[in-house]
């Protein structure tokens, strides 16, 4: 099963209690933990930071910010928080020279992206074009693709992209049926985020705690 990935987030933007939220599930096992570029102000992002990193989780940051000044200051902002993966974002070149050297592993988005929430548009083929220019770029390590936030064939995207990217591909966004994660899994997807379906309690509808929710995700995966 691909790697689950726990986003501190809903509707593209970083809850005000993540912190709170990351306590009560830091012990179920958890080896992926991220957050959104919006949100949150700086000084609690580094708080998180470093409370995931002490629960012994690798941490995310996903940058939504639809303008490239923000995209960039995001950029800068993964620098200095020491994050372990950066993802999202429409402007790679630019991003890529300025965290060169860091060890933060880069996933940026392939595709056309609008609007916050974001959304993927453009042919499959165009994405698919995409996904191999950036697969194929030095400082790039995988893609951020929003596969169901795509008004197309999801899964011949996905089929496209895995197929044409040559480097590990996260799906994110709008995830929120345990059908659609086995679906992902079979189409060879490394790792996958969920974030709003959690905070609106879409996967254990037995049990509202948060905590709950968490955990039917990891069984699904664990299976």
């Amino acid at each position: 099963m691909p790697e689950f990935i726990f986003m501190l987030t809903c509707n593209d933007a970083t809850v005000e209690d993540a912190l709170e939220v990351y306590d009560g599930v830091r012990d179920l096992g958890l080896r992926y933990v991220g957050f959104k570029d919006v949100g949150l102000p700086f000084d609690q992002l580094r708080v998180l930071t470093d409370a995931i990193r002490a629960g012994g989780q690798q941490v995310m940051l996903e940058v939504v910010s639809e303008r490239r000044e923000d995209e960039l200051r995001s950029a800068r902002a993964a620098l200095d928080l020491g994050v372990d993966y950066l993802m999202g974002g429409t402007h790679a070149e630019e991003v890529r020279q300025l965290i060169a050297g860091s060890p933060i592993l880069y996933f940026p988005f392939p595709g056309t992206v609008i609007g916050h929430p974001s959304l993927l548009r453009g042919t499959i083929q165009e994405i698919a074009d995409s996904a191999r220019r950036l697969g194929a770029t030095e400082g790039v390590h995988g893609l951020d693709l929003l596969a169901y936030r795509y008004d197309g064939d999801v899964e011949a995207l996905v089929r496209a992209v895995i197929a044409a990217a040559g480097v590990p591909v996260i799906a994110a966004g709008s995830i929120s049926t345990a059908v659609q994660i086995r679906r992902l899994a079979e189409l060879g997807i490394w790792g996958f985020t969920v974030g709003t379906a959690i905070f609106e309690r879409q996967f254990a509808p037995g049990d509202p705690s948060l905590r709950a929710q968490v955990k039917a995700v990891l069984e699904l995966v664990r299976r």
